[in-house]
């Protein structure tokens, strides 16, 4: 993290303007939250030294200055979570501390930040700019913030994104004590890189979007240090309590990856799909599929969304099955407490395993929100790779305060 705050800093400072920094700024505008989390297990795991239950707290602070007659802003985004058992879950980050500057037809960030693409509701295989913050949720949509340069082109046949990123972030995995994912631990000390420049590899990234008529469409080329890492059985440590820790191994790729929704009254229709280049061969993957939203159902003013995805991913060491089928549903209340629910479940064809999650939040109040959360899987072959979360299965229940 303090390395991510030199760069930014250097960074944020080159691009600035001449002058005294504090007669530049605004008045300071402070936001976040502060969050109690609560976790029950299921199971006991498939060690007997794992906790069943366990408590963390998390704050997620942000200030931001805008710039005196000017549309430039500076903003700064801390993360830090304690947990109770587990140490590689106990951590901070910088997630943004960035300069952005906005002109009429084109954009500029400098520094750390946090860039989202894609369209599907089960995977997101498109986004890869940011480096996944795993100890944090397995549903991959927590990110680390990533060092970057940022270059936004606005003309009239879409929106050009360049990227350069001048540092790598390794992905966080739960310790020995750490759950969901005890099956499998990760060593935190030891990494192989294809590159030899290790994490200061420079990576680069292009993406065209844009809306036309009722489709809004994206495509990215991604050259540079893969985000998701793979394993080899054979590379690995003994920890000082005996449990093999798997060596994360991170490849040079060459990614395309293309995104596409279309919006037809009711109907959502979704498509992400990727092509990558890697050392171990070539790799192909998508995700295709559907939302369809009954609004306002008996004037209540509940709307009922009825979802369903087809992924195929070839990859053998991605934690997911080849192919599989999602079914679920989303309920938006549209009350004055912002009520929703989503719960989906995903079954692969092949072997019947599966996995399932159900997430459903409510603001308690101006300042407060509830939420409810529940993940497992099941039915799982023993060469599954959802068998590093075999025996997780867990409930949890988050109160935030906002700020």
């Amino acid at each position: 993290m303090r390395l991510c705050a030199l760069l930014a800093a250097g960074m944020i400072g080159g691009a600035l303007p001449a002058g005294t920094l504090a007669d530049q700024l605004g008045d300071m505008q402070l936001s976040g939250n502060v969050s109690g989390e609560y976790r029950y297990f299921l199971e006991t795991g498939p060690r007997p030294d794992l906790y069943r239950n366990n408590v963390s707290f998390s704050t997620e602070p942000e200030l931001y200055f805008p710039f005196v007659d000017s549309r430039d802003s500076l903003r700064f985004t801390a993360f830090y979570r304690w947990d109770e058992h587990d140490d590689e879950r106990t951590h901070a980050d910088i997630r943004e501390l960035k300069w952005h500057k906005v002109e009429r037809d084109w954009e500029l960030t400098m520094g750390v930040d946090r860039v989202f693409w894609g369209v599907t509701e089960t995977v997101h295989l498109v986004n890869i700019i940011n480096q996944q913050d795993l100890v944090e949720n397995p549903d991959g949509e927590d990110l680390l913030g990533q060092p970057m340069a940022n270059l936004t082109l606005i003309r009239d046949w879409g929106v050009l994104d360049l990227f350069l990123l001048p540092y790598f972030r390794e992905r966080t995995f739960p310790g020995e004590d750490g759950r969901p994912g005890s099956n499998i631990v990760v060593s935190d000390s030891e990494v192989e890189y294809d590159s030899s420049a290790e994490e200061w590899h420079t990576d680069a990234a292009i993406r065209w979007s844009d809306s036309i008529g009722d489709w809004d469409l994206g495509a990215a080329y991604f050259y540079g240090t893969s985000r998701e890492p793979r394993f080899d059985p054979d590379l690995y440590e003994i920890s000082g309590r005996g449990i093999v820790e798997l060596i994360p191994i991170y490849d040079i790729i060459h990614q395309l990856g293309v995104d596409i929704q279309g919006t037809f009254d009711a109907w959502l229709w979704k498509l992400e799909a990727i092509y990558l280049d890697a050392q171990d061969g070539e790799v192909f993957a998508g995700a295709a599929g559907f939302e369809y939203t009954f609004f306002d159902i008996n004037s209540s003013g509940i709307d009922l969304g009825v979802l369903s995805e087809y992924l195929y991913d070839d990859r053998d060491f991605n934690v997911t099955p080849d192919e599989y089928i999602s079914l679920g549903v989303r309920l938006t209340f549209n009350d004055i407490n912002s009520t929703d629910f989503l719960t989906a479940f995903v079954h692969d064809p092949d072997n019947r395993s599966h996995y399932y999650y159900v997430e459903a939040s409510r603001r308690l109040g101006d300042a407060f929100r509830l939420s409810l959360e529940a993940r497992g899987v099941g039915n799982l072959d023993e060469d599954d790779p959802l068998q590093v979360y075999d025996g997780d299965n867990y409930l949890q229940l988050e109160l935030s305060y906002f700020f």
